[in-house]
């Protein structure tokens, strides 16, 4: 792999990653807690491997502080969705690998979803799913932590349609692949749950932003973003007025 080729890298990584997260569920026996550690191992591995000089934000390592003064900083989360992972039958938790670069922010991403047998990388941006203007916009949100504002947001915003899905990868990568038309969040994430799929989101074209419509940063001194909106560019203005109507 060339040593400059961070979106190849960071697919790899996911892949791999997700090819023992699958082995690891087939066990049975504690696969969260077996998966977690043991996905955050094989990343951390490669990624000192591969790019040595790099720094890692990881939601399962202690946070390193060095990394605010690093010019390229990887945001990992090794298994993203550990309860879904840990429910029989569920496909929506994924892996994330991203890169922070100084001055660019998230310049790197992707997101694998191993029970889907894809990954979904800036290394070969994808295509959008298709999208019906005429149609609801059908809005993904947590299914265990679901914004109050969101039957507001049902009035405010008369074309929602949402519905609940595990995982912020598998919420975000549906709107790229055209399963969803946005995906709302409030109520708080850490860096790590979204930098990978922002960045395979903005490669993909899609609007991405705080809910008041700010832009996300990530290697923050305390790495934790409240939420976020990720959407068709064909909705986001309507949908932006709303949210601000719901969550001022």
């Amino acid at each position: 792999m060339p040593a400059g080729d961070d979106g190849a890298l960071a697919a790899d990584l996911a892949d791999r990653a997700g090819t023992l997260l699958l082995r690891i569920r087939g066990e049975g026996r504690e696969a969260g807690a077996r998966g977690d550690r043991s996905s955050n191992e094989l990343l951390l591995a490669g990624l000192a491997d591969a790019r040595p000089d790099d720094a890692v934000l990881s939601e399962e390592s202690e946070d390193d502080k060095a990394r605010l003064a690093a010019d390229r900083v990887w945001i990992i989360d090794p298994l993203d969705g550990t309860r879904e992972y840990g429910m029989p039958g569920r496909s929506d938790w994924a892996v994330h690998v991203a890169l922070w670069e100084r001055g660019q922010e998230i310049t790197a991403a992707a997101v694998g979803l191993p029970e889907l047998g894809t990954v979904l990388s800036t290394a070969a941006p994808p295509p959008l799913g298709p999208f019906d203007p005429d149609g609801p916009v059908r809005t993904v949100h947590s299914d265990s932590r679901p914004p109050q504002w969101l039957p507001a947001l049902g009035e405010a915003f008369p074309r929602l349609h949402a519905f609940p899905m595990g995982s912020a990868g598998a919420k975000a990568m549906a709107v790229v692949r055209g399963e969803a038309d946005a995906y709302v969040h409030d109520g708080g994430q850490w860096e790590w749950d979204s930098a990978a799929p922002v960045g395979v989101a903005l490669a993909a074209g899609l609007h991405c932003s705080r809910l008041d419509g700010s832009p996300l940063r990530y290697n923050q001194d305390r790495p934790y973003l409240p939420d976020l909106v990720i959407c068709r560019r064909e909705v986001a203005g309507d949908l932006l007025d709303a949210l601000a109507e719901v969550t001022a």
